[in-house]
């Protein structure tokens, strides 16, 4: 029987030239293969005359080679026919630019043949898409349900289908099953050898949607035993750090110029609770733009320092890191606890920040991915903050978790997350909700404009500024490129400014030196520009409370969640604002988004919105979300099994917490095997 590990160029018809190839697909072991399923299937297996099929129809036909003829009406174009008898009567067979065909079937040949019917020349044409020999064998290409995989250059379809026939043919019943037989029998799931076989080469559609049941759910559950056993080591570790019930936190909370929302309390009690229990706390707090979890997390960065502990928080961006700072020094600072910031271009100073961190007289920490350098250490690291955590990966926020002795973790996000989907993406965390906003919070007026109506939001930028308010315009995404972004935002900086000749116009970019970026911001904090032009680097973090306008140009080229995070810089203070949508959405998703966001500023509605239309892939952008790339399930389609994964993998868990019992042996080997870095996370061997 074949090794499922073995690398898949040890395959008959592979070989190292064609394994490179398959590299491109994902496929490096022969179980890839095996699980490079189909994205869709053609009903082949109706074989009728030839004469029988209409002009332009996709036939399927059967004939017996009675000659051949080739011809070259022109430079560069090769057209063989063979002439073939159904039995019924004469048709011709159509490649383009396959000269060898003519030679490979002789008179006398049998041939299964599909393709597009052609009836303008007298006896039907089929232009064929596909082909073979028959030789007594039931067909592969053709003459039944044939899938059809996700293919790249110099991968046919054919040769996909011969070399996974030919897998699962050496394979055959053998191999090993691994879900438990009680989830087979519960959900009527096909065993592994017939679900493999079924969904590569069903006998019939009902077999095939049995054996894809049977992948989603595996996949979901491998997923969610996964979440499981992360959660169940990490509840089981010692914390080697306590807190102190000190007067430091509760003396921030007097100082604050506002109470807390009944949200941030009931959170604050939730985070006070892990931080005092016996295991390191791993919770996501999620809060819409403007919730206030930042004042959240300096309760906990309180509770570390006056405890005697450190405490650190990451931020993507040094715009964010910087803003994170201010604000953190405004609340701890006047209680005598020193506050540091650590980014890439931090220069003055570094050597004795540093030697400050490493000694412990520097309590609290906010920084970029910094922080994770070789040279930063830590004397006690007792609690580490990750916020907009999706744009770190997870060996990032591991190598901070690093710094520190198993210390607590709260990780934030303002991109928030359908419960649904929180659950199953972190459910080795615990999860809060921050879902009210501070009082006083005024909704923010959101239009659509198109790009011919875009002197009316230059008008209303104008107005803002006679009143003394202030406006961002940010730019489009242009390819994805920082470079090209920059030029786009300086035309725009430059338009404005020649269509605001009483407004002070200020420019940001990405490819700004750190200090320049400062040193704009500032100016647009203290009111000395009117209006901020600017790339998404400003799409969050931003706090200026006297800002009321939100310009997005071509907002059709951004996200749902990028568009909501933006609007969320606006509407800070007291006064009225206002997010206009500079758009020509051409594509219904487009426009549908567009839609969404003058109708809702609710973050969890859109968040929905967003996963209806762009899927849970796009909505979490790249790979570093820790979103496995799933192969046949989807989590918005299969909530239902979602939900029936979770079901059974807390129950196995609950019976075998470290898939010890010799039943669940072929299970873990499936399960490392697939999700390799869960294993190294939560050292399950």
């Amino acid at each position: 029987m074949l090794d499922v590990q073995r690398p898949v160029q040890f395959l008959k018809g592979v070989g190292p030239s064609r394994s490179k190839q398959l590299e491109r697909l994902g496929i490096i072991t022969i179980e890839d293969l095996l699980y490079h399923f189909p994205r869709e299937y053609h009903d082949r297996s109706l074989i009728r005359p030839a004469h029988s099929f209409a002009h332009g129809e996709m036939a399927t036909v059967k004939g017996t080679v009675i000659g051949g003829s080739e011809t070259k009406p022109r430079r560069g174009l090769t057209i063989t026919k063979l002439a073939l008898q159904d039995g019924a009567a004469t048709f011709y067979a159509v490649w383009f630019n396959q000269p060898y065909i003519k030679k490979q079937y002789t008179t006398g040949k049998k041939l299964l043949i599909t393709g597009k019917i052609d009836r303008n020349f007298g006896l039907p044409q089929v232009h064929v898409t596909d082909h073979e020999l028959l030789d007594g064998d039931e067909g592969l290409h053709s003459g039944r349900i044939v899938p059809i995989y996700p293919a790249t250059e110099n991968v046919s379809q054919r040769f996909l289908r011969s070399i996974i026939k030919f897998a699962l043919d050496q394979i055959g019943t053998q191999v090993p099953e691994f879900l438990p037989d009680k989830i087979l029998d519960r959900y009527n799931l096909p065993c592994l050898p017939e679900a493999l076989y079924n969904i590569h080469f069903p006998r019939d559609m009902e077999s095939c949607q049995r054996a894809r049941k049977r992948f989603i759910l595996e996949e979901l559950f491998l997923f969610q035993l996964g979440l499981g056993l992360q959660r169940s080591y990490l509840t089981r570790q010692p914390k080697m750090h306590r807190y102190n019930q000190g007067r430091l936190t509760g003396q921030l909370l007097q100082n604050l110029p506002f109470s807390l929302t009944a949200a941030q309390q009931r959170v604050w009690q939730e985070i006070e609770s892990d931080l005092q229990g016996p295991h390191p706390m791993n919770r996501l707090l999620q809060g819409d733009v403007g919730a206030g979890k930042t004042v959240v997390a300096a309760l906990a960065l309180c509770r570390a320092a006056e405890s005697g502990l450190q405490g650190s928080l990451m931020a993507p961006t040094e715009l964010l890191a910087e803003q994170h700072a201010r604000s953190i020094k405004e609340f701890l600072e006047p209680l005598g606890i020193k506050v540091a910031l650590l980014t890439g271009s931090s220069k003055r100073g570094r050597q004795q920040v540093l030697a400050d961190i490493a000694n412990g007289v520097i309590p609290v920490v906010v920084g970029t991915h910094a922080l994770i350098y070789e040279q930063v250490q830590f004397k006690n690291l007792g609690l580490v903050v990750v916020d907009e955590q999706h744009r770190f990966g997870v060996r990032q926020r591991a190598a901070l978790l690093d710094k520190g002795y198993r210390p607590d973790m709260l990780v934030m996000t303002a991109t928030p997350i359908p419960r649904t989907l929180a659950l199953t993406l972190y459910g080795d965390l615990d999860v809060s909700v921050i879902d009210e906003l501070p009082p006083g919070r005024q909704d923010i007026k959101t239009y659509h404009l198109t790009l011919a109506q875009a002197g009316k939001a230059v008008g209303l930028i104008r107005q803002q500024a006679d009143q003394g308010r202030q406006s961002y315009v940010v730019c489009p995404l242009v390819e994805e490129s920082e470079k090209l972004d920059t030029q786009a935002a300086i035309d725009l900086f430059e338009r404005l400014q020649k269509a605001l000749p009483s407004c002070r116009v200020g420019l940001l970019h990405g490819r700004m030196k750190a200090n320049e970026k400062e040193s704009v911001m500032t100016a647009f904090r203290q009111g000395s520009l009117d209006v901020l032009v600017s790339t998404t680097v400003i799409e969050v973090g931003v706090d200026v409370p006297n800002a009321t306008v939100m310009v997005i140009w071509d907002a059709q080229r951004f996200g749902l969640a990028q568009l909501h995070q933006l609007r969320g810089r606006v509407g800070r203070g007291s006064q009225q604002s206002y997010c206009i949508l500079v758009a020509n959405p051409t594509t219904k998703e487009a426009q549908e988004r567009i839609k969404a966001m003058c109708r809702t500023q609710d973050g969890f509605v859109l968040a929905e919105e967003d996963l209806k239309l762009r899927g849970p892939g796009e909505f979490f952008g790249t790979r570093q979300s820790g979103l496995p790339n799933f192969k046949i399930a989807d989590l918005v389609r299969d909530r239902r099994e979602v939900a029936q994964a979770r079901k059974e993998a807390a129950q196995l868990l609950a019976q075998d917490p470290d898939l010890r019992l010799s039943q669940h042996q072929q299970l873990l080997k499936r399960f490392i095997s697939r999700f390799p870095n869960f294993v190294k996370y939560a050292e399950i061997s």
